[in-house]
């Protein structure tokens, strides 16, 4: 009975990053995976500072997460979360999934990760509570093909692949590159307006 009304809650995909910024590859899978069934919403969580990456190089949060807030506001079926902002830092995905459920009791929520994080999936903390309690689906990325998809919790999604990467986007406006059709509508308008990723800016 339990398990019937676990299946009858709305699924959330929850897709994190830095963001930084959100380019057009975050939002086309967000939108394929909602769209085509894998799950019922995607909210793109914004995450402060990854343990297994150097922080120095991320805008404030707060810009980040207006970046995103612009990109998902005409985007159907897709919302943005910033609860990592609110919890202890390096934050942990089993601690966000872990609030998320207990604050939105009549949801499910799956992580979302691409093929190259899968690789390195057993280094994350309570990797397998992860697939245990919540599921994981991974998306394909070029030059990470997965190996094994017969695990308890994973689901492979052979999602249209984009080569497009936000330190690809950073670098191409810091060498004074139009990145309009890079970004979502208005992203890019921030940026500039706010003279982000430029050389000679102060972070």
């Amino acid at each position: 009975m339990l398990m019937e009304q676990e299946d009858r809650k709305p699924v959330i995909g929850l897709l994190g990053g830095s963001f930084n910024p959100v380019h057009i590859g975050h939002m086309m899978l967000a939108s394929y995976l909602a769209q085509w069934g894998y799950v019922d919403r995607v909210w793109l969580s914004l995450s402060p500072r990854s343990p297994l990456k150097d922080g120095d190089a991320l805008l404030p949060d707060l810009k980040r997460l207006a970046m995103l807030a612009i990109a998902a506001k005409a985007a159907p079926l897709l919302d943005i979360c910033d609860i990592e902002l609110s919890m202890p830092r390096p934050s942990y995905t089993i601690n966000t999934l872990e609030v998320l459920r207990d604050r939105y009791p009549d949801l499910r929520f799956k992580l979302v990760i691409g093929s190259d994080n899968w690789r390195i999936f057993d280094r994350w903390r309570e990797s397998q509570r992860i697939l245990d309690e919540f599921g994981v689906i991974v998306y394909l990325r070029h030059g990470y093909p997965v190996e094994t998809r017969h695990v308890d919790g994973l689901e492979v999604v052979d999602a249209p692949i984009v080569n497009l990467s936000s330190t690809f986007v950073r670098d191409s406006i810091a060498g004074g590159r139009d990145m309009s059709y890079f970004l979502p509508a208005g992203v890019y308008k921030y940026i500039c307006d706010n003279k982000l990723y430029r050389k000679t800016d102060d972070k």
